[in-house]
C-alpha cells in the first residue's frame, strides 16, 4: 500500500495486522494444573521410595535373624558331613531369598513409578485436550 508519497500506508497495515488474545486465566489456570500433577508425581516417587527402603530395612533385619540362627546351628554339635548339609541348604535358602527379595524391591519401585508415570501421562493428555479445546474455541470466534 503506497499513498502519494510512496511510502507504506501503516495505519492501513496495522489494521490487518491482527495480533491473537490469550486467555491469561486458562493459561494460569492450565499451569496450576501442571505443577500440582508434578507436585502429586513427585509425592508418589518419594512413597515409592519410602516403600522400598522400608522393605529393604526389613529384609535386612530378617536376614541378620537367619543367620543368627544358621550360626547357632552350626555351631551345635554333629559330624562334619552334617555341618555340610545345614551349609548347603542354609546357601540354597538364602539364594532363594535373595531373588525373590529382589524380584520385590523391582516390583515395587517398578509399581512406584508406573503410578509417578501414570499422573503425568494425565496431566499431558489434558494439557493437549486444553491446547485442542482453546483451538476450537479460537476459531469459532472467527
Amino acid at each position: 500500500m503506497v499513498n502519494g508519497n510512496n511510502f507504506f500506508d501503516m495505519t492501513r497495515v496495522m489494521a490487518d495486522f491482527r495480533v491473537p488474545t490469550l486467555d491469561v486465566d486458562a493459561m494460569v489456570a492450565s499451569q496450576r494444573k501442571t505443577i500440582e500433577a508434578l507436585t502429586q508425581a513427585n509425592q508418589v516417587a518419594v512413597e515409592g521410595v519410602q516403600a522400598v527402603a522400608r522393605r529393604q530395612v526389613e529384609m535386612a533385619r530378617q536376614t541378620i535373624e537367619d543367620l543368627t540362627g544358621l550360626f547357632r546351628e552350626i555351631a551345635q554339635p554333629g559330624t562334619p558331613e552334617e555341618k555340610l548339609a545345614k551349609q548347603a541348604e542354609a546357601a540354597k535358602n538364602a539364594l532363594e531369598k535373595g531373588v525373590a527379595n529382589a524380584r520385590e524391591l523391582a516390583e515395587l519401585v517398578a509399581k512406584a513409578n508406573t503410578e509417578a508415570f501414570n499422573v503425568l501421562n494425565k496431566r499431558v493428555a489434558e494439557g493437549l485436550d486444553e491446547v485442542r479445546d482453546y483451538a476450537k474455541k479460537r476459531a469459532a470466534a472467527k
